[in-house]
């Protein structure tokens, strides 16, 4: 019996530069594999499906996240080779969004109805993948390029919260194909992932049934990330899924497939597998088998030193930490609640409206990051991919792409991203939260740029029992648009987060500037910089016990 009280199941996604997949063979290299812009010949010798397998039972995956290749009507071999390895199946959409066919009026794939019917009757289906659908709702052009049609439905000329009606119908619907085609025998749901690369529309896709898939590494900021995904999963009742990417931003002395892919070093990676562990989500995969494994002419399939990093997480750092804790268990110190406004800092095109920018006031959500991370994240964006921030991956450009694999990388290593910033047990909720969800916070932040008259209601009741409220000016009635003590609490109005009043009520709780926490009921995860870049993470798993 195992000592998990909720132990992640493992997975590796497939291959998009390294190899040819296994089962199409050189079909696969005739479409896009990547957002590239390229169709990427492979670079390894071809491998046969029982060796790909056998590689995939040595990196111990529970699944295979297998992106359908579009032309490929076939995949029933597919399914019996996992099948009778014991490996489940995740299928996800990517080389549909970039290659089409798409969804009349969008630019979406949806899987074929009958090979999730045929996956699922197998009993090898685990999970249905929509790849970074907020960016191609927002980037409609991101692949498709004869015309810009959002991924869920045109927002054209429509409010926020229409905009978010719209693409919730549209993901309803999305969900209920997909159950109907998974008829499970043993009548589990099988999930919808959202699998973000932006920290956008979680709350809203969790709203309409999809189960939330933060990538870390990639262009994120780490505790943004989580702490965005781990309250939209907690508020909506899903599972939560986590991606480590390994493509990314920087370069460095590491065997690399492409720019970008590995853009985190070996000890980067190492670091946050262990990060995303000790979150205990529902599920843990990889981004992409390309880093973690190479075929060798003579040798077969052998394993990089990322395959080696991967196992040794898998082999020995996970049984040497069980987890008496799931990520459901998550508890706030303190509480973000904002609008969704779909702007990642860069205030165009909000849910893919190409009429309109993101109001002013929706900047305050970086305004209130930049806060409590002690400055640490900037005050005007919430990834990396806004101003200030250019990608030393673009200085591999010029090497033809006949070239890769580089054995050694590059000379010098950039480090641009790393995965530690300043966090104190944050959860963000999004404006429909429920008091009862909220837990006890020490304190509640609320920015953004609208919110429901209920929920204004609901935090001045929370003031009056005790807690301490800070809330944006334009957010308030005129009833209580000033800083008050309110019954046994406080009701801390700003026009800006840098007003004296919200200096006092955070004082002394904001965390340290070096640590980063995140509590998950009687276990806090404390998390501080391994370097001097911020890098690598140190971990320290404190038990509360009962006096």
């Amino acid at each position: 019996m195992s000592t998990y009280a909720s132990k992640p199941r493992f997975g590796i996604q497939g291959p998009v530069v390294a190899l040819e997949d296994p089962w199409a063979g050189e079909r696969s290299d005739a479409i896009m594999r990547t957002g590239t812009g390229v169709t990427i010949a492979s670079q390894d010798p071809a491998s046969d499906p029982e060796s790909f397998v056998g590689a995939l039972k040595e990196l111990h995956a529970d699944f295979y996240v297998h992106h359908l290749i579009p032309t490929e009507a076939e995949n029933t071999r597919l399914l019996s080779d996992l099948n009778a390895a014991g490996i489940d199946l995740v299928l996800g959409n990517e080389y549909g969004n970039i290659n089409g066919p798409y969804v009349e009026g969008t630019n979406r794939f949806d899987l074929p109805s009958e090979l999730v019917r045929e996956a699922s009757e197998m009993g090898v289906l685990a999970g249905v993948l929509y790849d970074e659908p907020e960016h191609v709702q927002i980037h409609a052009d991101q692949y498709r390029k004869d015309a810009f049609l959002p991924h869920f439905g045109d927002t054209t000329g429509l409010s926020a919260d229409d905009s978010i009606a719209l693409i919730d119908r549209t993901v309803r619907g999305i969900v209920q194909e997909v159950r109907e085609a998974a008829q499970d025998p043993q009548g589990k749901t099988v999930p919808v992932l959202a699998e973000h690369v932006f920290p956008l529309m979680f709350h809203t896709l969790a709203r309409a049934g999809m189960t939330p898939a933060p990538k870390v590494m990639k262009e994120s900021f780490q505790p943004l990330q989580l702490s965005t995904a781990l309250g939209a999963a907690q508020q909506y009742g899903r599972d939560l899924w986590i991606c480590a990417d390994l493509w990314g931003p920087d370069i460095g002395p590491w065997f690399t497939r492409a720019p970008g892919l590995p853009g985190h070093s070996p000890a980067e990676f190492a670091s946050a597998l262990r990060m995303a562990y000790l979150f205990a989500p529902t599920s843990l995969f990889v981004e992409n088998m390309d880093v973690l494994v190479r075929n060798d002419a003579s040798a077969g399939i052998v394993k990089t030193v990322y395959g080696e990093v991967w196992d040794e997480f898998v082999r020995d750092f996970v049984p040497a930490h069980p987890l008496r804790w799931q990520f459901a268990d998550a508890a706030a110190d303190i509480v973000l609640i904002h609008a969704e406004d779909s702007d990642f800092g860069r205030h165009h095109q909000p849910f893919g409206n190409r009429q309109t920018t993101a109001p002013e006031t929706a900047g305050s959500i970086f305004e209130a990051w930049n806060l409590l991370s002690h400055g640490s994240i900037p005050a005007h964006g919430n990834c990396l991919h806004i101003p200030g921030y250019d990608f030393p991956r673009a200085q591999l450009d010029g090497i033809p792409r006949d070239q890769f694999p580089l054995e050694h990388g590059a000379p010098e290593q950039t480090r641009m991203h790393g995965l530690f910033h300043a966090s104190r047990n944050v959860l963000v909720f999004d404006e429909h939260v429920q008091e009862s969800q909220l837990g006890s916070p020490e304190l509640i932040l609320v920015v953004g740029s609208r919110l429901p008259q209920a929920t204004l209601a609901m935090l001045r009741s929370r003031a009056e029992n005790g807690s301490t409220v800070i809330i944006a000016r334009w957010l308030t009635a005129t009833d209580c648009a000033e800083t008050e003590r309110l019954g046994q609490g406080l009701w801390v109005v700003f026009d800006t987060l840098q007003d004296e009043d919200v200096r006092e009520a955070t004082a002394g709780r904001l965390g340290k500037p070096d640590e980063w926490t995140q509590r998950f009921g009687d276990t806090t995860i404390r998390m501080t910089p391994g370097d001097v870049h911020g890098e690598t993470l140190e971990f320290e798993i404190e038990m509360r016990t009962a006096k």
